[in-house]
């Protein structure tokens, strides 16, 4: 693999102005001011576990609430991560992870088909985490699944605390995320799929 998996996108709209950068081959380091600070600690963590190099920035309508902030990182990174894997040749396609986080149990599965949708099981029993509304979650997810053009199946399979359910979460979507996007040494200069295209 010489080709650099690198993307950067400005999203600018009246509601927020975002800055975006990843590097998939990274060591996952994480540079992240979302204005939320929980949201910014599981960004944090999808740097971390899925090995990317990260950098968000954004300046949101925060005063109305953190709706346009949440979604419009999660269109923002969605893009930049499709146009950092590029043709999509030679990558595993598939991810998937179980991840625990004490009583807390995630699994997340991705497709990076260029077929977008979201699949979402999971559910909070308080509204809030620190300043971020729990609902906010799968509007990140959804933003990032269609702006990516994958599949993405969340599922919360034991928990009782929302901290634990929504960090387990984000580590078990880096490291679903993290084996989707490896080189198979097998398949360097083909598409993984039968169509011949993503």
């Amino acid at each position: 693999m010489t080709a650099s998996r690198q993307a950067r996108i400005q999203r600018d709209t009246s509601e927020t102005q975002i800055a975006v950068a990843i590097d998939l081959d990274g060591h996952g380091r994480a540079d992240v001011d979302s204005g939320i600070g929980f949201f910014d600690h599981m960004l944090t963590a999808l740097a971390k576990h899925g090995g990317f190099d990260l950098e968000v920035r954004c300046q949101g309508d925060l005063h109305i609430d953190g709706h346009h902030t949440v979604e419009d990182i999660g269109i923002a990174l969605g893009k930049a991560f499709s146009q950092a894997i590029g043709d999509k040749r030679g990558i595993t396609r598939f991810g998937h992870a179980l991840v625990p986080l004490d009583e807390a149990l995630s699994e997340a599965v991705v497709d990076i088909s260029g077929r977008p949708y979201l699949a979402w099981n999971v559910v909070f029993q308080r509204e809030r985490i620190g300043e971020m509304d729990t609902d906010l979650f799968e509007e990140f997810y959804r933003a990032f699944a269609m702006s990516a053009s994958m599949a993405v199946h969340m599922t919360c399979k034991a928990g009782r605390n929302a901290h634990h359910i929504a960090e387990s979460g984000f580590k078990a979507f880096a490291r679903a995320l993290r084996m989707a996007v490896m080189i198979d040494p097998r398949s360097l200069n083909t598409i993984p799929s039968t169509k011949g295209v993503l």
